[in-house]
């Protein structure tokens, strides 16, 4: 999986050298990662990406024919990152109560990332895209599917209660984390994690108490 860390021989005074395909597309990707973080979709220029990956603008276009299927590929990227960080959190125990505290720690990581990747994901200038909306859904609907099957196997919710429970806290989670990156300054981040764990956890946990009790 590409990863989106800009290389160290990237910036100003580096020069244009002769390296292999797979290495220049994550070289050109990294680079294009932080000017579509610093400047949106919009505000970024093709020029731009290839002077931060000193590059010549037709390499830049050998690799990728445009714009929009660069940034397409930076949201691949990091929708496949946090979507595996996500699925491992939630198969990493059988403990329920500790499965939503993995989840929630896993969103406010990736928020918290020095990457600042969330930008893209959650903050898109281009949500409305097309494609991009059909990548945010299906990253959301995998997410929520996934959940749902382990609420569906321990409680006795049919399946589409279970998938709406799946994406009320996938959306908590989005928001709560996203609101904490404002407060970061007065609430750290293990407090924020155990606060909304513990919020989440006894919303869940009730919904299953109470339904082992009717």
């Amino acid at each position: 999986m590409e990863r989106c860390t800009v290389p160290s021989d990237v910036g100003p005074t580096s020069r244009t050298v002769r390296m292999p395909r797979d290495e220049r597309r994550r070289q050109l990707l990294s680079a294009a990662h932080h000017v579509f973080v610093d400047n949106g979709y919009h505000g970024a220029s093709m020029d731009e990406i290839a002077e931060l990956a000193q590059v010549s603008k037709p390499v830049l276009y050998q690799h990728f024919p445009g714009k929009r299927d660069l940034y397409l590929a930076i949201l691949d990227t990091h929708l496949e990152s946090l979507l595996e960080q996500l699925l491992t959190a939630i198969s990493s125990t059988d403990n329920n109560k500790e499965r939503v505290g993995a989840t929630i720690r896993a969103y406010f990581e990736f928020v918290a990332s020095d990457s600042k990747a969330h930008r893209l994901v959650f903050e898109s200038d281009v949500a409305r895209d097309p494609d991009v909306a059909e990548r945010l859904e299906k990253f959301n609907d995998t997410f929520a599917q996934a959940v749902s099957k382990v609420v569906n196997e321990q409680t006795s919710l049919p399946e589409a209660q279970s998938i709406l429970l799946g994406n009320a806290l996938i959306g908590m989670s989005q928001v709560a984390a996203r609101a904490w990156l404002d407060q970061s300054t007065s609430v750290d981040l293990e407090e924020a994690i155990y606060l909304v764990s513990r919020l989440a956890w006894r919303g869940i946990g009730r919904v299953d108490q109470e339904q082992s009790a009717e």
